[in-house]
């Protein structure tokens, strides 16, 4: 009998596959088929600071409306009774998860600024969260602003929020930074429990009809997962803390080489979206039957064992790999250089 479990977050999980966040999350049913599934956590739909600062906006517009001319109003500001707010919200569904599942739920915060807004998590934490995802979603536009300044403002986020909670925290990282191992152990220094790569920037584009700009979401390809692989190969070993791989992960080929390079559990969402949640189980009986194949009594036996400290060739992770790859490129049938 093969052991699938893994330790994540200090969470001993039956397997490394978790669904990332994800509209399956918002749904009580869709959560229950992952679990039923396989699933061995589930990370919930992100809360986000720009949405709390929206809502509070509102609220103090509508306020500050109700008061103009009316002096008896100034003291009077109903609001109806049925009225539950974007926290409030997000929170009556955590507890509806923990209620209704068998396994652990991680919340997600995604927001850039270390505001108030992070003081939310202790709310979370109240709820029930196992752990906390901070999604630090920050496109660096300024000119005055430097790669460090950068950085310093994940490492200010995480102390905010760890601050706050004593639950585990895991930051998911942008694949930007010019030095990601330097980041991941400041990370890990300011009280990270563990490491999601890599956050998926999705890209705007540009109707040529509206000359707007306008969102674009585009599914992940296993392709994308090859970046994030190599990433954690090259961290395995030099931090100690959680490693989850996230964007990319279709098949078992896919999450047994994010094992074998060291990661401790993989992120599932586009081939969730894609396929429906019942294709867990079909990874999940993928995965054992490889592993008795190949001969694995454990996930912990097969995690990292080709990690760059443990590969037979260290250098393939890095330049090496660079020069292999454009030498190996040959012309399709047909077509003459």
């Amino acid at each position: 009998m093969v052991d699938l479990s893994t330790q994540y977050l200090g969470l001993k999980l039956k397997n490394p596959l978790v669904p990332s966040a994800s509209p399956l999350s918002k749904h009580l049913d869709s959560a229950r088929r992952l679990e039923d599934a396989g699933a061995s956590a589930l990370v919930m739909h992100s809360l986000f600071e720009e949405k709390i600062e929206e809502e509070d906006a509102n609220l103090a517009r509508f306020f500050h409306q109700q008061s103009l001319g009316h002096a008896e109003a100034t003291s009077f500001h109903p609001i109806p009774d049925s009225y539950m707010s974007y926290e409030e919200k997000y929170l009556e569904h955590l507890e509806s998860l923990k209620s209704s599942l068998d396994i652990p739920v991680i919340a997600s915060l995604n927001g850039t600024t270390p505001g108030g807004w992070v003081s939310y998590a202790a709310a979370l934490q109240e709820a029930g969260a196992d752990a906390l995802e901070l999604n630090v979603y920050y496109i660096p536009a300024s000119c005055t602003e430097t790669g460090t300044e950068v950085e310093d403002r994940y490492v200010e986020l995480l102390e905010s929020l760890h601050s706050q909670i004593t639950i585990p925290i895991t930051m998911k990282l942008s694949p930007q930074f010019s030095s990601v191992v330097n980041v991941a152990q400041r990370l890990q220094r300011s009280g990270a429990a563990g490491l999601a790569l890599f956050n998926r920037f999705y890209q705007p584009d540009i109707d040529l009809e509206t000359l707007e700009v306008v969102p674009r979401l585009e599914l992940s390809t296993s392709e994308e997962s090859l970046m994030r692989i190599r990433w954690i190969a090259i961290l395995h070993g030099r931090i100690d803390c959680s490693l989850a791989i996230t964007g990319g992960v279709h098949n078992v080929n896919d999450v047994l080489k994010a094992l074998l390079a060291g990661a401790d559990v993989t992120h599932m969402c586009s081939a969730l979206l894609r396929r429906g949640p019942g294709y867990l189980a079909v990874v999940l009986r993928s995965l054992e039957e490889w592993m008795l194949e190949h001969e694995y009594e454990s996930v912990e036996q097969l995690k990292g064992s080709i990690s760059q400290r443990n590969a037979t060739d260290s250098a393939a992770f890095l330049r090496s790999n660079y020069m292999r790859v454009l030498d190996s490129y040959q012309p399709p049938p047909g077509v003459q250089w």
